[in-house]
């Protein structure tokens, strides 16, 4: 995964160690939102990404403390904007944001086929106006 990570820090012109954090917050984020059957084969396609979903699975992602949380129970503050908000609080801009889900996607595409990445895609509200 680290030759994987290295990779899209270079094309999104970011370091590898936020790099890995982010894609980790990001695959976990889709993991909860996307349908079980496309996300699972797209993670598992993907050397090494089950392991960053494990570690940075959930890290950061309600977002806004105790008020976050309490958005997030009563159904708002969710989704991307939590998502957006966890990683611009991980020292990203929103450029960088756009550019690691774009390369994010690019390299799932090129292990689990754009088939699949797609069904994935589609399926989050809001996700394909960003990439």
């Amino acid at each position: 995964m680290n030759e994987i990570i290295d990779q899209i820090a270079t094309r999104a012109g970011i370091s590898p160690d936020i790099a890995e954090k982010a894609v980790g917050m990001m695959l976990g984020f889709l993991q909860r939102e996307a349908p079980d059957g496309p996300v699972t084969k797209m993670i598992e396609a993907i050397p090494g990404a089950s392991d960053l979903v494990a570690q940075y699975n959930g890290e950061e992602t309600s977002g806004g403390g105790l008020l976050g949380g309490l958005l997030s129970a009563v159904g708002g503050g969710g989704g991307l904007m939590a998502l957006g908000q966890s990683l611009m609080s991980s020292g990203l801009s929103m450029g960088e944001i756009s550019s690691l889900a774009k390369e994010t996607i690019a390299t799932a595409r090129e292990h689990a086929g754009d088939e699949v990445v797609d069904e994935v895609v589609n399926s989050v509200p809001g996700l394909s106006q960003f990439l």
